[in-house]
């Protein structure tokens, strides 16, 4: 399967980046041991995801970031504006191939050299590895999303299901758009879901479906299956009750239809 996305990272290391990446990330790194991973993000004052990332640390000073959409030297340059006094050096690092790897638990992380593999479970994300895009359709078929550089500042973490994989956190104190988040998980009030949905046909990740005239389903990533596709999907609640029969859609004024899957 060809694969449009290479491995974006990020370095953030010094005696400080501990504590300089708990301060600005959503997720928790205070139970995060050497040598794992977890889901994070950075957000806007708003609490929408600027930039959404596998979150690994190699030790104590030490953690790797990689991007899962959008480019590292953009959110290299925007997180040193928030460095001031801390002991913290920030890394872009030249995309590289990212690749389907052998089987390592879930959370697990090891660097060899430059190379650096995330596992998943029965499979994992391997940096500098042979570029495929195998992984993708199994990431999407287990709600991980990958959000596209179109849509960064523009989701809000509850419409990717950011609280689901643990990437954000409602108890560690604050960080940009912690308000918003806790807001969100106790009062609800979500009008838009993350959906794994299947197409009729493929279209562009990042696109936008049309239901009776509303701007209802947000696609994330895309993958064609035989002569059709599965995406993830943001979803407005005005379209979720048909999804389960099927819902037609309209896509470059064209018809697409739309069938939602079990989660």
């Amino acid at each position: 399967m060809p694969c449009p996305y290479s491995a974006e990272l990020v370095s953030i290391e010094g005696t400080d980046a501990i504590a300089f990446a708990q301060a600005q990330f959503s997720s928790n790194l205070a139970s995060l041991a050497d040598g794992r991973w977890q889901f994070s993000a950075w957000l806007n004052a708003q609490g929408r995801v600027k930039f959404l990332f596998h979150l690994v640390r190699l030790d104590a000073q030490r953690l790797l970031l990689l991007l899962r959409g959008g480019q590292a030297e953009a959110l290299a340059i925007e997180l040193r504006r928030y460095v001031f006094r801390a002991k913290a050096a920030i890394t872009p690092h030249a995309a590289r191939p990212l690749g389907t790897g052998n089987p390592l638990p879930l959370y697990a992380a090891k660097q060899t050299g430059d190379a650096l593999v995330v596992g998943c479970g029965p499979y994992s994300l391997k940096v500098d590895a042979a570029a495929d895009g195998n992984w993708r359709l199994a990431q999407l078929r287990t709600s991980w999303p990958w959000l596209p550089e179109s849509l960064a500042g523009e989701m809000l973490p509850a419409w990717l299901g950011l609280g689901t994989l643990g990437a954000t956190s409602l108890d560690k104190g604050c960080y940009p758009g912690q308000e918003i988040v806790a807001r969100m998980h106790y009062r609800g009030g979500s009008k838009r879901h993350l959906h794994h949905v299947r197409l009729s046909r493929v279209v562009p990740p990042g696109s936008v479906l049309d239901v009776h005239g509303l701007a209802a389903i947000q696609l994330l990533d895309v993958v064609p299956v035989d002569a059709s596709a599965e995406a993830l999907a943001v979803v407005h609640e005005d379209a979720q009750t048909g999804l389960a029969s099927g819902i037609e859609a309209i896509h470059g004024g064209q018809p697409l239809a739309v069938l939602g899957t079990e989660r």
